[in-house]
C-alpha cells in the first residue's frame, strides 16, 4: 500500500506540473482558450477575467502537483486534488458531449488531445486521486509545517516569475508551428496521398409543414410536393491538416500576396497585431522606426492585423505609420507570436527572428543583420529555460533529500 501511495503520488505530481507548466509558460494561449469557451457558451462578457482564470489554472495546477510530488501538506493536497479533479472530469465530460470547442487546451500547445480523449485522461486520474484521498492520513510526515510551506512558497514564487517573464516577453519553449527555424511554405504542404476530409450531403425538404433531412441518395428530386429548403455538408471524416493550414496574406482590394512574402529574395519583416485597437502604441513606434529602415532596401516590411479598415485609418492618425497593413486571420496571429504587436523575420518563407512588442530591438540593432538579432533572441530565450530547469532541479533535489532523510529515520 506504501508503494502505491507513492505511485499515485508521483504520477498525479506529474501530470499536474506538466500542466501548469506548458499553460504557466504560454499564459495568453490559454486565455484564448478561455475566450472560445466564452464565445461558444454565450457568455462573452467574461473575457475579461480570461488572462486572470489562465494565470490562476496554470498556478494552481503546478502548486497542486509540487505539493504531490514533494508529499508536503498532503491531508491538504488530497482535498484540493479531489475537488479540482472532480470538478474538472464533469466539466469535460460535458465538453466531450457538445464539443464547443474541439481542443480543450489542458496541456496547452506542448500536447494537442481531443476533448473524448481529455475526459478519458481525467477518468484514469481520477483512480489515483481517489486513492490518494482515501489513503490521505497515511501520508507520514517528517518535515516541519513551516518548512514545507515555505518550499511550498519558493516553488510558487518561481513559477509566478515565469508567468510574468512569458506574459511580458515570449514563452521561453514554442509549442506553436511558427516557432524560429520553421519553414512556413513546407508545413503549408499536404503529402501525397495523404487522406482528405470526407463530406456528407445533407438536404432538407419540407412538405406539409413537416421539414426532412434527406441524403443524396434519397431526396425526392422526383416529387414536386416537396420544397428544397437548404443543402448542408457535414463532416464526417477528418482528413490530414498540415500544420499551418491558414496562413493567408490579403491586401486591401482583395488581392492573396501570401506567395509573393514567403518567397522574396529579400528578408521580409511582418508586424503581427491581431488587434490593433489594443497594440501597444509605443511599440508600433518601434516597429514603425524598423519599418522606415526597411525602405531604404535591406528589407521588406509588411503590417498584418484582422482590424477592419477603419480602426487602421485611426490608428495612422494616432502614429503616421511608414508602411501598410493587410488582412490575416485573427486566430492566426494570435499563434503566430503572443504579443500585440510582435514582429516575425522570414528568410525565403523560414522564420529566423521573432520579438514580443516589449523587445523590438532599435534601428542600430537591427542595421547589424536581421537574422543575427533573431538568433540572439533565441540564445535570450533558451538563457530563460536553463534558469528554470534550474530551478526545477532545485525543487526536485529537495525531494530527494526528504527521502533520503525519511530513510534514514526508517
Amino acid at each position: 500500500m506504501k508503494n502505491i501511495r507513492t505511485l499515485s503520488r508521483v504520477i498525479v505530481g506529474f501530470v499536474f506540473i506538466f500542466s501548469g507548466f506548458v499553460k504557466g509558460i504560454d499564459p495568453l494561449g490559454s486565455a484564448y482558450k478561455f475566450h472560445d469557451y466564452f464565445l461558444a457558451f454565450g457568455i462573452p462578457f467574461m473575457d475579461t477575467i480570461s488572462l486572470g482564470l489562465s494565470i490562476f489554472l496554470a498556478t494552481a495546477e503546478f502548486i497542486i502537483g509540487i505539493s504531490l510530488l514533494m508529499g508536503t501538506r498532503m491531508r491538504l493536497t488530497s482535498w484540493l486534488v479531489l475537488i479540482f479533479m472532480s470538478f474538472f472530469t464533469i466539466l469535460t465530460f460535458i465538453i466531450a458531449l457538445t464539443n464547443p470547442v474541439t481542443d480543450c487546451g489542458c496541456f496547452g500547445d506542448a500536447l494537442i488531445i481531443t476533448n473524448w480523449q481529455t475526459f478519458i485522461k481525467n477518468l484514469i486520474l481520477m483512480t489515483f486521486v481517489l486513492f490518494i484521498f482515501i489513503q490521505r492520513d497515511k501520508f507520514q510526515q517528517f518535515y516541519p509545517a513551516y518548512a514545507e510551506w515555505a518550499s511550498l512558497v519558493v516553488a510558487l514564487a518561481g513559477f509566478l516569475i515565469l508567468i510574468s517573464h512569458s506574459y511580458q516577453h515570449l514563452p521561453p519553449i514554442d509549442f506553436r508551428p511558427y516557432h524560429i527555424g520553421t519553414s512556413i511554405p513546407e508545413n503549408m504542404k499536404i503529402p501525397e496521398g495523404a487522406p482528405v476530409d470526407e463530406y456528407e450531403t445533407l438536404l432538407y425538404y419540407e412538405k406539409d409543414g413537416n421539414v426532412q433531412e434527406f441524403t443524396m441518395d434519397n431526396y425526392p428530386w422526383d416529387d414536386s410536393t416537396w420544397s428544397w429548403v437548404e443543402t448542408k455538408s457535414v463532416l464526417i471524416k477528418k482528413g490530414y491538416e498540415a500544420p499551418i493550414h491558414n496562413f493567408t496574406i490579403v491586401s486591401s482590394d482583395g488581392f492573396d500576396i501570401t506567395e509573393e512574402v514567403l518567397s522574396a529574395s529579400q528578408p521580409v519583416i511582418l508586424l503581427i497585431s491581431h488587434n490593433l485597437k489594443e497594440a501597444n502604441k509605443k511599440n508600433l513606434e518601434k516597429a514603425n522606426a524598423i519599418a522606415s529602415y526597411c525602405k531604404s532596401g535591406n528589407c521588406l516590411f509588411y503590417g498584418l492585423t484582422a482590424s477592419p479598415g477603419e480602426v487602421i485609418e485611426v490608428i495612422n492618425n494616432q502614429i503616421p505609420l511608414d508602411f501598410e497593413f493587410y488582412f490575416t486571420d485573427e486566430v492566426t496571429l494570435k499563434t503566430i507570436v503572443r504579443s500585440n504587436p510582435g514582429l516575425l523575420a522570414l528568410d525565403n518563407g523560414i522564420i529566423t527572428g521573432k520579438w514580443h512588442g516589449n523587445d523590438i530591438p532599435d534601428v542600430s540593432v537591427f542595421e547589424s543583420s536581421v537574422h543575427a538579432t533573431g538568433i540572439s533572441k533565441v540564445i535570450q530565450e533558451k538563457n530563460t529555460l536553463v534558469w528554470y530547469l534550474f530551478f526545477s532541479a532545485v525543487v526536485l533535489f529537495l525531494a530527494l533529500v526528504k527521502y533520503i532523510f525519511k530513510k534514514a529515520i526508517v
